[in-house]
């Protein structure tokens, strides 16, 4: 089974570092194209293989290729890394496992019960004191989807670490301004329906890549589903709201809150699971200290807010 497992991580990793080989030929293919249909000289730079790059573009389909991970919109493109992390999206359920830090509070253990009523198909386990190796080899072998993990300061959850597995991605949230049910009073029973998913907002390539970390943790819910979970972007700060529904009058639709209520910021994105993870690439990491970081926004192209955000409140 180990040696399984490293075949399997080393096929992973070889066909991840073709990506950057292929994508600068790929480049190549597509500024040499722009240059024959605009009718304008070849890049210098373009000139020595232009003949060689010419040939390999009649046998293109006109997609971009690997580009369209950088926002390429026509055509079939090919695979990339993260064909690999979720090929299964969709096809099956997922299965998710929670746990928390070591010697957790009774708030954090409140909060994680919640969690797990938030995520279909998701099972709560006590961290004890095992190690993170050790979870994600147990998650490995019960083939879970995805390893998900919360931690505290001062009794107050502060972070949310989505885990996929087997290969990754791994992304760290902060966890702030948390409204459990525990402390709304009187809010009534929480649907285990498969929600329909809302979310506003993520229009950058590092926004929609946050959007299918969180989105590929629920299931395909059904079309009559009366749950609805709401990721709202505004300023980087992804608000959740968590609400059922139902029709009144015929026409008119009530909606009831059901918590919990959160907001999540996004600060790193790591390529491997969490056990590598002080050896993992770093895809993406905020960097607050900058001097340009207060004006710049990562996840969309504006402030964020629609103008019927009624449900977000």
């Amino acid at each position: 089974m180990l040696r399984r497992q490293a075949r399997l991580r080393r096929e992973y990793l070889y066909r991840k570092s073709l990506e950057t080989r292929q994508k600068v030929i790929q480049d190549k293919k597509e500024r040499l194209k722009h240059c024959l249909d605009e009718n304008v000289p070849i890049h210098y730079d373009l000139r020595a293989e232009a003949l060689h790059l010419q040939e390999k573009l009649e046998w293109d389909d006109g997609s971009p290729g690997l580009s369209a991970i950088g926002g390429g919109e026509e055509g079939g493109a090919g695979t990339s890394h993260e064909d690999d992390e979720y090929r299964w999206a969709g096809v099956e359920d997922p299965k998710i496992m929670i746990t928390t830090s070591h010697d957790p509070s009774a708030r954090l253990k409140k909060f994680v019960k919640e969690l797990r009523l938030i995520f279909p198909n998701a099972q709560r386990m006590n961290r004890g004191n095992y190690e993170i190796k050790q979870l994600v080899q147990a998650c490995r072998a019960n083939e879970v989807t995805d390893f998900i993990v919360v931690h505290e300061h001062r009794g107050v959850p502060d972070t949310l670490i989505v885990c996929h597995m087997p290969y990754g991605p791994t992304a760290y949230f902060n966890l702030t301004d948390v409204v459990m049910r525990h402390d709304v009073p009187d809010i009534g029973t929480m649907s285990e329906q498969f929600p329909h998913l809302i979310f506003h907002n993520f229009e950058t390539q590092l926004g929609k890549r946050t959007m299918n970390i969180l989105k590929y943790l629920y299931p395909v819910p059904k079309e009559d589903s009366r749950r609805v979970i709401s990721f709202a972007n505004h300023d980087d700060y992804i608000s959740f709201r968590h609400h059922t529904y139902k029709t009144v009058d015929g026409n008119k639709i009530e909606m009831s809150e059901v918590g919990p209520r959160f907001q999540l910021k996004l600060y790193q994105i790591k390529l491997g699971t969490l056990e590598s993870a002080d050896t993992a690439d770093t895809e993406w990491m905020l960097r607050p200290f900058m001097n340009t970081a207060s004006k710049r926004r990562f996840l969309s192209l504006n402030d964020g807010w629609a103008q019927d955000d009624t449900i977000f409140s």
